[in-house]
């Protein structure tokens, strides 16, 4: 989501340069997004961990003489990065995560209006420093060489329609049922003219989706199969990615492509919707006890159907606005 509020503010001042640092899984993001933006990996697992890898980052960044910091993260680490900066004369200016406003809603259940876009919060850090920009930002491959040649070892060339599906997430209350999800790739499968893609991480992830590819028709599994340019570089030949509220939503929304997306104990209107996505695309069902939590990480406390959020929403529902997209696209 920081990616078309960096490049939109980079583009608005030609003549400043901005540095984005981040996990390096995540700086192909950033690398090719604009002459004047550059980007300082993390290796938070090694080399940055702990109070020692602290002090790495700061004498880098103190050498880096930056006159500015935008910290859009505000946890323990660029709240000490921020204020270390600050004492140096630096001009800093940190995001507003609206915590209380969150808290409120789930505790009252009140989402109208929905809350303001994590996006917006975003910009609203660059306001405060100085850079105030309209967002410009259309599609990471307006930036990056678009070729499908690079895709040859996972696939030869694009015939029918491609669904993606990116069926986990972080937490058990934004996962779909996999019973159900299985049940979803079984009828994609069979349609003629679609092949279905599969996308995960780690070992857990690639037994389940390896068994879906090897158990239905017209299914690929591309875990460990693509670098994170490559993923991309795919979903941005896809006509549709099916996801759960999980990074896989927000990579598609960065090349354009249309999500449908499936929502259990969290809500699209808490501020993590998928950047350009059409709201009419998310899956859920209205129950008095939803949304629960902000991120989907606390357990499920209904007493007479655990995680009803999910269990009710029915397959046939999410193939039918899955449908819908694919028909909208190519009539």
């Amino acid at each position: 989501m920081l990616v078309p509020v960096v490049y939109s503010v980079a583009a608005r001042y030609p003549q400043d340069r901005f540095s984005v640092m981040t996990r390096k899984a995540f700086a192909p993001l950033f690398e090719n997004l604009g002459f004047n933006i550059n980007v300082i990996p993390l290796d938070i697992k090694q080399r940055h961990r702990g109070l020692i890898g602290y002090f790495r980052v700061m004498r880098r960044l103190s050498a880096m003489r930056f006159s500015h910091v935008a910290d859009v993260h505000d946890v323990l680490r660029s709240k000490g990065i921020r204020h270390s900066m600050f004492l140096m004369g630096r001009k800093v200016a940190h995001i507003d995560k609206g915590k209380n406003e969150k808290k409120y809603a789930i505790a009252h259940k009140q989402l109208e209006p929905p809350l303001k876009h994590t996006m917006q919060r975003y910009q609203e850090v660059f306001d405060r420093l100085g850079f105030p920009a309209p967002m410009v930002f259309n599609n990471f491959f307006d930036f990056v060489p678009r070729n499908f040649s690079d895709l040859k070892a996972v696939v030869k060339e694009k015939n029918g329609k491609w669904v993606g599906i990116a069926p986990f997430s972080k937490h058990k209350g934004k996962i779909y049922p996999l019973e159900k999800m299985s049940n979803i790739i079984d009828i994609l499968s069979k349609k003629e003219g679609i092949t279905v893609f599969l996308f995960g991480s780690g070992k857990e992830e690639q037994k389940v989706l390896s068994h879906w590819a090897s158990k239905y028709p017209n299914t690929v599994n591309l875990t460990g199969k693509l670098n994170l340019q490559k993923e991309m570089l795919l979903i941005s030949y896809l006509d549709v990615m099916l996801s759960m509220d999980s990074a896989n939503m927000h990579l598609a929304s960065l090349v354009q492509v249309p999500v449908v997306s499936v929502w259990g104990a969290t809500h699209p209107a808490m501020g993590f919707y998928g950047f350009g996505q059409d709201i009419a695309n998310a899956v859920q069902v209205d129950l008095d006890c939803r949304p629960c939590s902000v991120f989907g990480e606390l357990p499920c406390q209904r007493e007479d159907e655990e995680y009803a959020c999910m269990e009710r929403i029915t397959e046939e529902s999410v193939v039918s606005r899955i449908y819908k997209v694919l028909d909208k696209i190519n009539p």
